[in-house]
């Protein structure tokens, strides 16, 4: 059976995303133009435009589309600006901030997955203005700063050391708290955080409660 992964993607984005209070012209664009299913496995190509998280390997998941949605509207991203991704994943979500913003360096832990999305960018002929480097973004030394940071799975606490990469003016989001109550936040340069929604997502690799032993 072949897929009209043009409706699909139109579909997502009228059914699934803009209900959810994602009405930034920009972000339903850059949603409805670009190839979801270019970022997926090929067994998950089907899959690529439903509520639901997908498997990337590595115990990562790709978030539904309604959170990315909501993410990519809470930054706000300007032409102009620069944007660090903590955890690259499929590199959909790198596609899409390399779309809305000047300049993108993502990380990402699992060499395989930096690997896989620069395949998957460059076939799609997206991200020429994205950069993936292999790193763990919680014990990573950088002097450059950026206009907004992306972070693309949860962590109990805000990484504070992220928080000082932001020049003024700057943003991040984040899914923080302890599962299964997390809340997706965007947190200001200047330490004032916007409460979003509410959500249940992974951890980022490092960023997850300590277990708590039961007697």
């Amino acid at each position: 059976m072949t897929i009209d992964y043009s409706h699909a993607r139109e579909m997502m984005v009228e059914q699934q995303i803009r209900p959810w209070d994602v009405l930034d012209t920009r972000v339903l664009d850059v949603l409805a133009r670009l190839p979801r299913e270019a970022f997926v496995a090929e067994a998950n190509r089907a899959l690529a435009y439903a509520d639901i998280e997908l498997p990337l390997g590595h115990g990562q998941k790709m978030m539904k589309p309604v959170i990315e949605g909501r993410m990519l509207q809470a930054l706000a991203l300007q032409p102009g600006e620069e944007v660090l991704e903590i955890g690259t994943g499929s590199g959909f979500i790198s596609a899409c901030l390399g779309d809305l913003a000047r300049e993108v360096l993502s990380l990402e832990i699992h060499p395989e997955l930096a690997e896989t999305a620069r395949q998957r960018l460059d076939a799609a002929k997206l991200g020429n203005n994205v950069r993936i480097e292999v790193a763990d973004a919680l014990n990573w030394q950088t002097e450059r700063h950026f206009d907004a940071i992306c972070i693309t799975a949860a962590v109990e606490t805000i990484p504070t050391q992220l928080l000082k990469l932001l020049r003024p003016g700057g943003r991040m989001f984040v899914i923080q708290g302890k599962s299964p109550v997390m809340e997706a936040v965007l947190v200001k340069a200047d330490g004032s955080i916007e409460s979003l929604f509410e959500t249940d997502i992974d951890y980022l690799l490092g960023a997850a409660p300590a277990p708590q032993f039961q007697l």
